[in-house]
């Protein structure tokens, strides 16, 4: 089994190598490839070293298995041929490919029979914002079909890479020591603010990050359920939180729901809210699961369902989501 990581040297690239310690990831050969300013860095990985070799279109994938992609959108649409051509499974992290009708868009623990049927060779890893609902939407679709979806999205910097990290710390310090504050990763400051606007406008109205929400939920549920989002970058470093409002075909007790998360894999319930227990983005961030908290009836609508929902942007909506897609295959033998 040789595995490459595309993009390595940025902060889902670096988490893919964190995940797949923790998870001790089955493979003989790793290989790390990543733009020409990351050629030639060195990251020791269980003890060996290994150099990033510059991503070109050559016969580096001949003997690939698996390669983990996270390089942007333009990146996977120009080198997809050359990484697959050998017959490399490409499980993507970009949007490039999500919606097109020849490529499955797979969270584990809601489709993961979509990744057995890949034409191109090519699995897409959904939006970070996408996977923790739809993990989280799954156990309810299944007591009874949701008809209508409203999310509101607290998105953390972490969402924009490793370097909106380091830019919300940095203009957090340059206020308190009273400086002018450094924006270049987002519209506005970020530190003591929110933003409502990640990804560009459209046309409707709605940002493309939402558009991906609606989009993209529908696919990997196989439903035609009504999604209007709202997303919105608050200052928290690192995991993202939602608050969701659900309709469906019939109402479920408050019971009912919480029994169906905790029975399903990969969800944690933290929901005692008279002891102030709930989920938060400061102790879920690097955990693997999607909390989901605040679980009550909508009391605007009788078929309505509301509660709060958080995960780590980097690992649970991003690589750790692609390694799981890539043990699945592995497990029933597709690979």
């Amino acid at each position: 089994m040789k595995v490459a990581i595309v993009g390595v040297s940025g902060a889902v690239g670096q988490e893919f190598l964190r995940v797949i310690e923790e998870r001790n990831f089955p493979f003989d050969e790793l290989a790390l490839f990543g733009s020409s300013r990351s050629a030639g860095r060195e990251y020791t990985f269980r003890g060996k070293k290994y150099t990033v070799k510059e991503l070109q279109h050559n016969e580096d994938f001949k003997d690939v298995n698996i390669a983990f992609t996270s390089a942007g959108a333009g990146t996977s649409k120009e080198f997809a041929g050359t990484i697959t051509k050998y017959g490399a499974v490409m499980i993507d992290n970009s949007s490039a490919f999500r919606m097109d009708g020849d490529v499955p868009l797979v969270v584990p623990e809601v489709n993961a029979a979509d990744a057995l049927v890949r034409p191109r060779g090519i699995i897409a890893n959904p939006n970070c914002s996408t996977i923790q609902m739809v993990v989280a939407l799954k156990p309810l679709e299944d007591i009874s079909h949701i008809k209508r979806i409203h999310v509101s999205t607290y998105q953390s910097a972490s969402g924009a890479g490793a370097a909106a990290m380091d830019e919300l710390v940095a203009q957090h310090v340059q206020i308190v020591q009273g400086e002018t504050p450094h924006v270049e990763k987002f519209a506005y400051q970020l530190a003591f603010n929110v933003i409502p606007h990640i990804d560009v406008f459209l046309d409707n109205g709605y940002t493309k990050e939402e558009m991906k929400m609606h989009n993209e939920t529908r696919k990997i549920l196989h439903s035609d359920v009504d999604v209007s989002a709202t997303c919105v970058r608050v200052p928290a470093l690192r995991a993202h939180s939602e608050a969701i409002w659900v309709e469906t075909e019939r109402p479920i007790s408050v019971e009912e729901a919480q029994e169906a998360f905790r029975k399903f894999e990969g969800i944690v319930v933290q929901d005692d809210p008279s002891q102030k227990i709930y989920p938060m983005p400061l102790f879920v961030a690097t955990n693997e699961p999607v909390y989901v908290g605040r679980i009550r009836k909508d009391i605007a609508n009788p078929n309505g369902l509301t509660f709060w929902c958080v995960a780590d942007q980097i690992k649970k909506g991003a690589a750790l989501n692609a390694v799981q897609i890539a043990e699945y295959l592995i497990k029933v033998g597709n690979i």
